[in-house]
């Protein structure tokens, strides 16, 4: 079994410096370093800027992947990247996890067309239109208000407190997926590093345990 490539998509507005996605790249890091020790081939990270237009994000993330088999890679994607991250992994037969994904950010982004600026550096503007809004809709996978077409390939971290996106639709949409359900918590899922950084990547099989690793 080769070693895995993970490829993190983060949310709306974000980037690869967020909270989740820097904690996820120092974890792998450790993580090689003890892969390394054990003579194993090391964990591929994958984590781009993704670019405003969704169609334009898909055709990124499809070419750092090309060539990987389906088994072989795993997807982690938050709010927006998870919507991103199940359309991908339904075309492209792999597995993804998914925190607090996005269900309908057509919908939801409808409103926020107009000039934007990033979250990590709010002197980085860029427009967000209808045509990407249109772009949204294209990459639906089936009917939102039905489960996905195949709940096996996904893991989702859904929190009851998400202050941004409905928990409900999340639970619905994934219903039948591996489902860690919280009480409470927030969109950006504060304890994603003490208490969900760890299982999703299990689920993702980014080994932590170096005994537990096999080389290629």
């Amino acid at each position: 079994m080769p070693a895995p490539t993970l490829l993190y998509l983060h949310g709306f507005r974000s980037s690869p410096a967020s909270a989740k996605a820097r904690v996820t790249a120092r974890r792998i890091e450790e993580i090689n370093r003890a892969r390394e020790a054990a003579g194993a081939a090391p964990v591929r990270w994958i984590c781009p800027q993704l670019p405003p237009s969704p169609a334009a994000a898909i055709a990124l993330c499809r070419e750092r992947v090309a060539g990987v088999a389906p088994e072989a890679l795993c997807i982690i994607g938050s709010s927006l990247g998870g919507f991103y991250a199940t359309h991908l992994a339904e075309t492209l037969g792999c597995r993804a996890a998914l925190l607090n994904p996005a269900v309908d950010p057509a919908r939801d982004l409808a409103g926020h067309i107009g000039t934007q600026t990033a979250w990590h550096d709010p002197a980085l503007e860029f427009r967000f239109t209808a045509e990407h809004v249109r772009e949204l809709r294209a990459l639906e996978i089936g009917d939102l208000r039905r489960p996905v077409p195949h709940p096996e390939r996904f893991f989702a971290v859904i929190a009851k407190g998400d202050e941004v996106l409905d928990w409900r639709e999340m639970a619905a949409r994934y219903a039948g997926a591996r489902t860690e359900l919280l009480d409470g918590g927030d969109h950006a899922l504060s304890d994603y590093p003490t208490r969900h950084l760890e299982p999703t990547l299990c689920w993702c099989g980014a080994a932590a345990d170096a005994a537990a690793l096999s080389t290629d």
